[in-house]
């Protein structure tokens, strides 16, 4: 499964590929220079049970600790993972 990250101006995504199948999207949206919020959460009916919300979760904590980005959870699937995994918490703002 490949992520990639998408940006729309202040906006963008991190979206899950499975080949050309769009397996699930996490929707970002940017707060200043150094912090991006995390606003939704989508995972393609198809993929459920499979993690893909994790993986993406992944990559965003990837992303934000290479870019010295906070992150800001309000997507309630982020928030529950931030809330259970203490090892990715040291993005949180």
């Amino acid at each position: 499964m490949e992520i990639q990250k998408i940006t729309e101006g202040q906006k963008g995504y991190f979206v899950a590929l499975d080949g050309a199948t769009e397996a699930g999207r996490m929707y970002i949206t940017n707060a200043g220079d150094d912090k991006i919020i995390i606003d939704h959460t989508e995972v393609n009916d198809a993929f459920r049970g499979q993690q893909v919300g994790k993986r993406i979760l992944d990559e965003v904590v990837r992303f934000a600790r290479e870019n010295g980005i906070r992150i800001i959870p309000l997507c309630p699937f982020a928030r529950s993972v931030f809330d259970k995994t203490e090892e990715i918490r040291d993005v949180l703002f």
